[in-house]
């Protein structure tokens, strides 16, 4: 079992920037992918972006959406994969999750990840 607690989330205004981090324990293989969503009040929840983890290698993805301003890092010291949220609109607000899938893909589709965080709530208004 793979247990995931997301952090960071808060509240800011437009043009601001939120470090999210997701926080994996338990039964982790070398190989997997974690991947960041979020569903805004009233739509269906949405891929942000992931990151394929083979080793002590990586590969991230982001969602083309929002690529220009949201990244994907891996912080091997805390043992974390944060999402770094740039140039935040109010159409960024939205409960964010992190999910693992034993698959190494850095998948985009949600029916792939079978853990899933709590989520983290941000919101971005004036």
């Amino acid at each position: 079992q793979v247990h995931l607690v997301e952090s960071g989330g808060g509240s800011v205004q437009p043009g601001g920037s939120l470090r999210l981090s997701c926080a994996a324990s338990g039964r982790t293989s070398p190989t997997y992918s974690l991947g960041w969503f979020r569903q805004a009040p009233g739509k269906e929840r949405e891929y942000v972006g992931s990151i394929a983890i083979i080793g002590d290698g990586s590969i991230t993805y982001v969602a083309e959406a929002v690529k220009d301003r949201f990244t994907i890092s891996r912080d091997n010291a805390k043992n974390t994969v944060d999402l770094h949220l740039n140039k935040l609109k109010p159409e960024d607000t939205a409960v964010y999750y992190c999910a693992v899938s034993d698959n190494p893909s850095g998948s985009k589709f949600e029916a792939e990840y079978d853990y899933w965080g709590q989520g983290t709530q941000v919101s971005v208004s004036s």
